[in-house]
């Protein structure tokens, strides 16, 4: 019988219940391995994703097991450490117990490091049409969606309809969006002249909307710009400081006055703390986000932790809290788990203070731009800082060689044997939004208006 056999009552050590397996984390169990603790990590997949390459999963450049890897595996030689695949249903905070699909968990520490998802701010039929991509199943479904588009432009007799389907809008101008804009780029230049030869590429056609002044606006301007001008010459049209109004599916209406006809929208403009519900105590702030102090103790509470992009710490140093990037989650991880440490031991606690390593983002083929604090480059070399930074930062072995070869691959090939449609995806399977009146659709609400200007 294990220490954590029956999840429902505690067992002679502290026992530390971590709910997420990201970045963050992973961080906190691997720092509490030799620490006098039980460490029980939940997760509702049994696998971990490195999410900055799920654009390359969604453009068919890698394969979806290559940035995945199983929870157990990792922790498979941490004799303190147990696995639960499992969804947090409640927290409890105030007896400390976490209501689960599996039967109630009690916990001694509580880790809330669920990371985030897609923010459509309250827009139905934006969530309903377009498509997220913050996992590999809607990696996967965004993949099919592409491919399948592209399959119906060929058999396609009506113009109008034929141009819906070739034309993609990237809704976001942060990392993903510029990074899926310039894997749409390519599919466009390099790959369907090849793969499709019955379509014409002028046909494709590819948008980026951005609300704010710049794409990439957390990078330097000089990257920023350098970004735009590699887009715009693989001609992707770029539009900054405009928002999004409406889309139906078949029409998006950008409030700039411009009405771009498509069947493809992929959203990523924003996103909001995946909070499991229970936490009723005033520390839920925007964004669905708790908030923490510089120890990560959320608000309220001094057993209850919150690290990641489900978090954001308050200090008169961050009164924003930290950027969403695996960095901030990596060092934050582990700087809990040493809090933790300094908890059992009676001693004081340190507060977190993030240093920064600089910025990267690709744009495509031998583009890239790269902020390393005051060194700043773009183009070839920084593509290759890029890339050797992301093989190095997967998981598994396995997992950087079978990438490296894909990559390789396609760079002197422009080929890939994951451009591959296994299941259709169907936007009926989901449950379609209520119909609008008759007479007139409703205006935006001012604070959905509010919260789409401000993705």
């Amino acid at each position: 019988m294990t220490p954590m056999e029956h999840l429902d009552t505690n067992g002679p050590l502290p026992r530390v219940v971590i709910v997420g397996g990201g970045f963050a984390g992973l961080e906190v169990a691997k720092n509490l391995r030799k620490a006098p603790v039980e460490v029980l990590l939940l997760d509702k997949h049994n696998y971990h994703t490195f999410q900055p390459l799920l654009y390359q999963v969604a453009s068919g450049g890698i394969e979806a097991e290559s940035i995945a890897f199983p929870i157990r595996r990792i922790f498979s030689d941490q004799k303190n450490f147990v696995f639960r695949m499992a969804e947090v249903q409640r927290i409890e905070a105030e007896q400390n117990i976490l209501h689960t699909e599996v039967g109630p968990i009690r916990y001694d520490y509580l880790v809330i490091a669920t990371g985030a998802d897609t923010n459509f701010f309250g827009n139905e039929e934006i969530k309903h049409y377009s498509m997220p991509m913050k996992s590999i199943p809607e990696a996967l479904n965004l993949r099919s969606l592409i491919l399948q588009n592209l399959e119906l432009a060929l058999v396609e007799k009506d113009p109008e309809k034929k141009k819906a389907l070739m034309t993609f809008v990237v809704v976001g101008g942060g990392p993903t969006g510029v990074e899926l804009s310039g894997s749409l780029g390519e599919l466009r230049n390099k790959v369907l002249v090849k793969e499709y030869p019955e379509l014409d590429p002028n046909e494709m056609r590819v948008f980026l909307v951005e609300g704010k002044p710049r794409v990439l606006g957390t990078f330097s301007e000089q990257a920023s710009a350098k970004a735009a001008r590699f887009l715009r010459k693989m001609g992707v049209d770029v539009s900054n400081g405009v928002h999004v109004k409406s889309y139906d599916g078949y029409e998006l209406l950008i409030d700039d006055g411009r009405c771009i006809r498509t069947r493809n929208v992929l959203w990523s403009a924003g996103v909001m703390g995946a909070l499991p519900p229970g936490i009723t105590n005033g520390a839920v702030v925007r964004g669905n986000r708790l908030q923490t102090d510089a120890y990560f103790r959320v608000k309220g509470f001094n057993n209850v932790f919150a690290i990641g992009d489900v978090s954001v710490v308050v200090t008169e140093a961050t009164p924003e809290g930290y950027p969403g990037v695996a960095q901030v989650a990596i060092q934050e991880g582990g700087q809990l788990a040493k809090n933790i440490a300094r908890l059992l031991k009676n001693e004081p606690l340190k507060p977190f203070k993030y240093f920064d390593k600089g910025s990267l983002a690709t744009i495509g083929r031998n583009k890239a731009v790269a902020d390393l604090g005051f060194i700043r480059f773009q183009g070839f070399f920084a593509w290759l800082v890029w890339m050797f930074v992301h093989l190095m930062s997967l998981v598994g072995a396995r997992n950087r060689l079978i990438v490296f070869i894909n990559w390789a691959g396609s760079y002197f090939t422009f080929n890939s044997i994951t451009r591959l449609i296994i299941r259709r995806f169907d936007r009926g399977d989901i449950e379609q939004p209520a119909p609008k009146p008759a007479a007139a659709t409703p205006a935006p609400s001012a604070d959905a208006t509010a919260a789409t200007r401000n993705a």
